[in-house]
């Protein structure tokens, strides 16, 4: 796919509307992102950012309000499966972060790791289930323990680990209530790591290890967004080899899905491997969220972390000289 560089920027009195809340079992985190990044963005002078919580209004609410750019922040169903995206391509109405194609491919983990295998980068062994009987009188092809998810939901909700067959029918009857397609995948013992990749003009590059030491056992929705329950290693504690090819491997990734903007990559780190989880396409942006952590440890602070993901809006009018031309959020640098 062709580099981009856009010599485009965006008006300080552009109308930007930041999207959170909405409907997916995310929404609370999704508001405190949100929440952030709106105050971010009045910080650099765009003094008409607005936040809107969306709601299946959000059309008419967008248009009513003249929206002329559409911050993402909104996480899970309907937000970062590609959903919102479509509508927005349909208002033409500019938006930060990755495309239809690239939300809705990272949303699914199962479509996520086909990719990822043509791409020659490790991902853990896991079957798919679509009914509870499956599991009738019959074991899965993987040892125990297993982890147990949803394929299409984020943030941890619905997943569970388990040990015995009594306890997968359990975790695949939580599991099902999220989506209707279930992963069992093999857990695999080693550290928990993060990746942020984070496209700036023409470059690519990926933010220091994070390691992620659970008091949970694993890294569950609790251990997520609770204060004292993680300890958060940054950068991680890895010898300089791994570290370099986990940090190729999770641009390769970013690069391989077509993503833009930003995105965080989660890893297993094994003795002598670096296994791909997933991609996040739109991570959080909370008081507590790896991403912005991540970046202020290489030289980029919160502020400017938001005006990295809002200029990466300029990608689609890039590519679409037409759109461009009804949009007035925007100048180049040859204008006075």
């Amino acid at each position: 796919m062709a580099e981009f560089h856009s010599s485009l920027k965006i008006r300080k009195d552009a109308l930007i509307g930041v999207l959170c809340g909405g409907m997916s079992s995310e929404r609370e985190v999704s508001l405190k992102s949100g929440r952030n990044c709106y105050e971010a963005l009045l910080r650099l002078g765009y003094e008409n950012a607005c936040l809107i919580d969306v709601t299946r209004d959000i059309a008419k609410t967008l248009t009513d309000r003249k929206i002329e750019i559409a911050f993402i922040t909104l996480h899970g169903k309907y937000g970062e499966d590609g959903c919102i995206q479509g509508l927005l391509d349909i208002l033409e109405i500019p938006y930060t972060g990755c495309g239809i194609k690239t939300s809705a491919l990272c949303m699914d983990k199962e479509f996520t790791k086909r990719i990822m295998k043509t791409q020659d980068i490790p991902v853990i062994p896991s079957v798919i289930i679509n009914d509870p009987d499956q599991l009738k009188g019959k074991e899965p092809e993987l040892e125990y323990p297993l982890m147990v998810k949803p394929v299409c939901e984020g943030s941890s909700i619905g997943m569970s680990k388990v040990n015995t067959f009594r306890e997968l029918e359990k975790a695949v009857e939580l599991a099902i209530k999220y989506d209707t397609h279930i992963m069992l995948e093999k857990f695999l013992e080693g550290k928990s790591v993060t990746v942020g990749v984070i496209d700036i003009d023409e470059k690519t590059i990926a933010t220091p290890i994070l390691e992620l030491r659970c008091k949970t056992g694993w890294y569950d929705f609790e251990a997520k967004y609770t204060a004292g329950l993680t300890e958060f290693i940054l950068p991680a504690e890895m010898d300089d080899n791994i570290t370099e090819y986990t940090q190729n491997l999770a641009v390769k990734a970013h690069k391989a899905v077509e993503a833009k903007g930003i995105t965080r990559v989660d890893f297993i780190i094994t003795e002598n491997e670096a296994y791909l989880l997933e991609i996040n396409t739109i991570p959080g942006m909370t008081d507590l969220s790896d991403l912005p952590a991540q970046a202020k440890i290489m030289g980029i602070e919160y502020d400017e972390l938001v005006g990295i993901i809002l200029n990466s809006s300029t990608y689609r009018l890039f590519f679409d000289k037409n759109l461009l031309l009804s949009k007035s959020a925007y100048y180049s640098d040859s204008e006075k």
